[in-house]
């Protein structure tokens, strides 16, 4: 794995070094398939993005270079926002107003002017793409361990994202099991957050 890649992934990963985006990573990991959604939502979104933003660098001012990628970044969640509204229906009401947020999303804004807006496209692309990546990476981890912990299943409703296919995904894996409410519940997350950092920091120290 290159340094390029490892920086974003794990070494400066937005959501456990940086803290960024805790609002839906904390919200919306109460299962495998909403963690995946959302971070496939941010993957693109970040990505389209710091393209967007590398590409019109040379031709933006200085005193509005925020206010134009934000406008750039509104547009580009509105689009893909109809999209799942679209194409996967019910998985955009489930993940309801943490679509259009993505828009706030501090990470993707932090992108835009610290790295896309002083590299070229190639690098750009790779810096989004991978900053996305690591983000989706952790919000699915949380999610895959609440769901398992809360409900004693994995990829539960993964037709809403696969379609035909997620039902057979779909794994039950403890039987009869009661669940454990604190773990899809707001608590859980940041309890599960925690252990996550922890366990980084101890592994790389």
């Amino acid at each position: 794995m290159s340094g390029f890649i490892k920086e974003r992934l794990i070494d400066n990963n937005a959501a456990l070094v940086q803290l960024l985006g805790l609002c839906p990573l904390l919200a919306v990991s109460n299962s495998a398939i909403n963690a995946l959604g959302l971070g496939i939502a941010t993957i693109f979104t970040l990505t389209v993005t710091n393209s967007l933003v590398s590409i019109i660098k040379p031709i933006t001012k200085k005193e509005i270079r925020i206010s134009l990628f934000v406008l750039i970044i509104a547009s580009v969640v509105t689009a893909l926002e109809m999209f799942m509204n679209a194409y996967f229906h019910e998985l955009y009401l489930i993940l309801g107003i943490f679509i259009p947020l993505i828009v706030t999303n501090c990470i993707i804004i932090a992108r835009a002017e610290s790295f896309a807006s002083k590299n070229g496209l190639w690098l750009s692309v790779k810096d989004g793409f991978f900053t996305g990546l690591g983000f989706a990476l952790v919000l699915f981890i949380i999610g895959a361990i609440r769901e398992i912990i809360g409900q004693g299943s994995l990829f539960s409703q993964a037709h809403l994202l696969f379609g035909e296919f997620g039902h057979s995904i779909n794994c039950q894996i403890f039987k009869e099991y009661q669940g454990f409410l604190v773990a899809i519940l707001p608590p859980g997350a940041f309890f599960v957050l925690a252990v996550l950092v922890a366990v980084k920091n101890k592994l790389q120290k």
